[in-house]
């Protein structure tokens, strides 16, 4: 982790993150639509915040690539935080962590569709929007973004 993340994350399952996915991320769905494509995949890692034993944030870094984008790229998906512990600055831990742990893997970029609301969070730790808002049906307005790794 980095010197600015304030919280420990743990290296988690991808079942492990359906926890908090389904509430936040796919509430009324069916359990089935919290698993992602590259959830499973061996270059993919996980991260969660637990408080008193509890899973309430998580984020995964997934072994997808976007044609969009050159080198060695991972995907960021399904950051979330359970509304009771939002304001904490658990979403800043797991991004900072994540950054380090693919810094660490030699990681050239990584990317993620960022939901509106989102979009102040990720620039302000340098990301930056690749081409024009677009949106996905059900959850609204999106940003194709990245973020630039040095290794």
């Amino acid at each position: 982790m980095t010197k600015k993340s304030v919280h420990r994350c743990s290296f988690i399952t991808p079942l492990q993150t359906f926890e908090v996915r389904h509430p936040v991320l796919r509430k009324g769905k069916p359990l089935e639509t919290c698993q992602f494509e590259g959830d499973q995949d061996p270059v993919s890692f996980h991260l969660g915040i637990f408080e008193s034993e509890k899973l309430v944030a998580v984020a995964s870094f997934l072994n997808c690539q976007n044609s969009n984008f050159k080198g060695v790229q991972m995907q960021l998906r399904g950051m979330a935080v359970l509304p009771q512990y939002r304001g904490r600055n658990y979403g800043a831990s797991l991004y900072q962590a994540g950054l380090s742990e693919l810094v660490e893997r030699k990681v050239d970029l990584l990317w993620f569709n960022a939901r509106e609301v989102a979009k102040d969070f990720y620039e302000k730790y340098k990301a930056q929007i690749f081409g024009e808002p677009f949106w996905i049906p059900e959850i609204g307005k999106h940003y194709l973004m990245y973020h630039t790794l040095k290794v």
